[in-house]
């Protein structure tokens, strides 16, 4: 008894230690005194400069140098940073399906992507995708920032149809109050619309103009839903803001070589050439109503060019952002043009960075998988594909993971921190791309070929590109890092007077199996194994979805339907099951009764098995049969977008979103960071109650069918068990909610199966146990030899009592 005890408390402790080395560390506490490294970042990502410090950074004289007749581009380049966008929010009534599919922001600094939103909507006219991580009121993206001269949040830009534009709000309106108090910074209103909810009506206090013809304006909006910002600066991140990354414009772009100079290793921009990251271009608007958009111009005069390659002259910079009226809503056209202003010949390259701040929903509890066998996937992964290697995904843990190893040993000066995807040799296939782009759970956002060609050669190499602070950043956050990459053009002259073109398509969008099918992108939907089992799973969930309009029924009905089409596997195995535990003691007869001759102890063992007709291996068939199909359909509800923001009982807020935890209430005011912290804690900022059924239904299948110990170690190794399935369910709890209707269907239906098994197995007569001649009997040592079966003795008639 005390060997069995002490035994059982060494294997708790065990597992009980080896918990507590898996858990995640809780990051240093924060220096009250240190800077505030990503506040820093944003700012100098995103606040516009002062006028006149423009004026003296991009002017030439500013550092002595004379100024010449042809240095006009830095009087030409505008002093002031604004915002523009393409698409709206409005839509037909009538038809909503009609409306536009996204909403872009850009900005005239850098000539960049800063926001992208998905506004598509619904029959019933709510979006289609909308932000499944907040459920306050939306406004709309006022691109905010603190006014100069008074307390209170200027509003930037207004997107069309957005409650901000219905209210009336204009760009330049200073909001310094609410119904309920006053608003001296940006923050406070984000903090103030964090309070509200979808449908509220609110009020807004507002100075518009400025002077002595300022006025205060009221204003009342109605709140909507949050649409999905799929692109977004890492500090508009919301709940899932993770500190440590860094806010950057997607889509940048600057030139890379320029005749004699080239952009070296680990530099971003050509030494003395005015920056086009930061410098503020002209923009004019694309007057086409099939194909809208707007062009951007960034000059560079003779002077600013010979500063940068000597006997270089003056050139143009153009970039062209359009939606394209023949592409799916998701598409955005990208070209870009340069310019040779100059009277000589010029040679030269660009620098295209991709797109960053993809949407991080749901990154502490996704379940992506990644198809290399080493490394696993990220929130947001590197993905391209070229004729040489085709597709491939660099992992977010593996890019994090290099850049901190080459930051902390050090690199030569012409290697990088980050990694190379593709370059230019002597195989002309090696710079044949395909796609590359920033790959999540549900949606990605890829550079692509035009429509109709099936790649581009324009480029020469591919890169990572890291924007994290990796001191900030906490070490169990690292899969939720801002990740881009850059591309470099291969270089080309350009005669005088002439100009280069190229042109991109950049699809923003959902993972849809069509959709990505379309544009060559399907293999960033990631089965697994299973693929073609889990495809055909996913469609027939679709079409029972048809029929009974609600996805998590319709995954019960599936689980339904795939264990009853393998039931005749499944009771198989269980009767093999139910066998091995009646045979269970007489083999333990055996292995006692030849514990030192292993040829009669297997001799034995087989007279046994072909005696009862018992096959051990015939259990393993059914096993490797529905091994494929399990997995294949847990992946399919893994990877099907449809699930995302479907609700399991429609008009509550609990199990709204079938692909992320049922949420059922938010312990994370309250509880501590170990187990309420985004990635930082055990379970989450959630309390959620499905992962509990499924652990309670785990143990009782445990219980219900796992036979009575016959020894002291089976009595410890079944007390491991019920330990390790209670750890299960701590895994289990950030699991999607559709997942768990799938784990809780099919154990409902395990357990129904054994019973009904085990009800139909013949019972050996007399309804007693299996019984060895000669093993195990008090009448000697028994016999060798062929096993026989006890014989059973018969009940004897009782005698009646006789009558007196």
């Amino acid at each position: 008894m005390e060997r069995r005890v002490l035994a059982y408390l060494f294997v708790s402790a065990f597992f009980m230690f080896v918990m507590m080395t898996m858990r995640p560390k809780q990051p240093p506490a924060d220096d009250p005194n240190a800077p505030d490294v990503v506040a820093e970042l944003d700012a100098e990502a995103d606040e516009p400069a002062d006028a006149e410090d423009l004026a003296e950074a991009t002017d030439p004289a500013a550092d002595g140098d004379a100024k010449t007749d042809d240095d006009a581009a830095p009087s030409e380049r505008p002093r002031q940073k604004q915002w523009f966008t393409i698409g709206s929010l409005a839509y037909d009534s009538e038809d909503p399906t009609l409306g536009d599919k996204t909403l872009i922001t850009l900005s005239n600094r850098g000539a960049g992507i800063e926001r992208i939103e998905l506004i598509e909507r619904n029959a019933k006219g709510q979006f289609r995708y909308r932000r499944v991580d907040t459920r306050s009121g939306y406004l709309g993206y006022l691109a905010p920032s603190a006014p100069s001269e008074i307390d209170g949040c200027q509003i930037n830009v207004i997107g069309p149809g957005t409650p901000a534009d219905l209210a009336g709000l204009k760009v330049g309106d200073i909001i310094v109050a609410t119904g309920t108090g006053v608003i001296v910074s940006p923050s406070d209103l984000d903090r103030w619309l964090e309070e509200t909810s979808p449908g509220q009506t609110i009020t807004l206090e507002v100075l518009r103009g400025s002077g002595e013809s300022r006025e205060t304006v009221t204003v009342e909006a109605k709140l909507t839903q949050h649409p999905l910002d799929l692109i977004r600066l890492a500090k508009s991140g919301g709940p899932d803001q993770v500190p440590g990354n860094i806010s950057r414009l997607s889509c940048l772009l600057t030139l890379a070589k320029l005749n004699t100079t080239n952009l070296r290793v680990g530099q971003k921009e050509l030494t003395k050439m005015p920056s086009l990251f930061d410098g503020l271009w002209n923009v004019t608007p694309i007057e086409d109503a099939e194909n809208p958009g707007f062009e951007f111009r960034f000059p560079i005069s003779a002077s600013e060019a010979a500063s940068v390659a000597k006997g270089s002259g003056a050139l143009e910079v153009v970039r062209r952002y359009t939606v394209p009226a023949a592409g799916s809503g998701y598409d955005i056209d990208l070209q870009t043009e340069i310019v040779n202003k100059s009277e000589a010949e010029q040679e030269v390259a660009y620098r295209l960075e991709g797109p960053n701040g993809l949407t991080l929903e749901g990154w502490w509890y996704s379940a992506k998988i990644s198809p290399n066998w080493t490394g696993g996937a990220g929130a947001r992964d590197v993905v391209y594909n070229t004729a040489a290697e085709y597709h491939r995904l660099m992992g977010l843990p593996a890019i994090v993971k290099q850049v901190r190893q080459r930051t902390e040993d050090g690199v030569d000066k012409d290697e990088d921190v980050n990694e190379t995807l593709f370059a230019s040799s002597g195989d002309p296939k090696t710079n044949q791309l395909r796609y590359i782009g920033i790959d999540g759970q549900y949606f990605t956002a890829s550079y692509l070929p035009l429509e109709g060609e099936a790649q581009t050669d324009v480029f020469s190499r591919g890169s990572t590109m890291l924007l994290a602070d990796l001191k900030t950043l906490n070490p169990h956050q690292t899969q939720a890092a801002n990740v881009s990459f850059y591309v470099d053009s291969t270089a080309r002259k350009i005669a005088p007077g002439e100009s280069l073109v190229d042109n991109l398509r950049l699809y923003a969008g959902p993972k849809r199996p069509e959709m990505l099918e379309e544009r060559g992108l399907s293999r960033l939907i990631e089965y697994g194994l299973f693929g073609a089992v889990s495809k055909l799973l996913s469609g027939f969930l679709h079409f029972i979805y048809m029929i009974l309009g609600n996805y998590g029924l319709a995954i019960i009905l599936l689980t339904v339907c795939v264990r009853g089409a393998m039931f005749p596997l499944s009771r198989k195995a269980a009767q093999n099951a139910q066998k091995m535990q009646e045979l269970a003691p007489e083999f333990k007869k055996i292995a006692e009764k030849y514990k030192d001759d292993m040829e009669k102890r297997l001799k034995a063992q087989q007279d046994l098995q072909k005696k009862h007709g018992f096959n051990p291996l015939s259990g393993c068939l059914p096993m490797f049969v529905q091994l494929p199909i399990f997995i294949g359909l847990y992946r399919s509800l893994s990877c099907d977008i449809e699930l995302r923001q479907a609700a399991f009982i429609p008009g509550i807020q609990w199990c709204s979103n079938l692909a992320a935890p049922d949420m059922f209430y938010n312990w994370s005011p309250w509880m501590i960071e170990y187990f309420a912290g985004r990635g930082t804690g055990w379970f989450g900022p959630y309390f959620n109650i499905l992962p509990l059924i499924v652990m309670v239904l785990f143990m009782a299948q445990q219980k219900m069918f796992m036979p009575p110990p016959t020894d002291e170690q089976q009595e410890i190794t079944q007390k491991v068990m019920f330990f390790m399935t209670f750890i299960m369910g701590i895994f289990f709890f950030k699991v999607a909610a559709g997942l768990c209707i799938y784990f809780i269907t099919s154990s409902l239906w395990g357990m129904a199966e054994r019973i009904l098994v085990k009800k139909t197995i013949k019972q050996s007569p007399g309804g007693g146990g299996l019984a060895i001649e000669g093993v195990g009997s008090d009448d000697g040592p028994g016999i060798s030899g062929p096993l026989k079966s006890a014989p059973v003795q018969k009940n004897r008639p009782r005698t009646p009592p006789k009558k007196k």
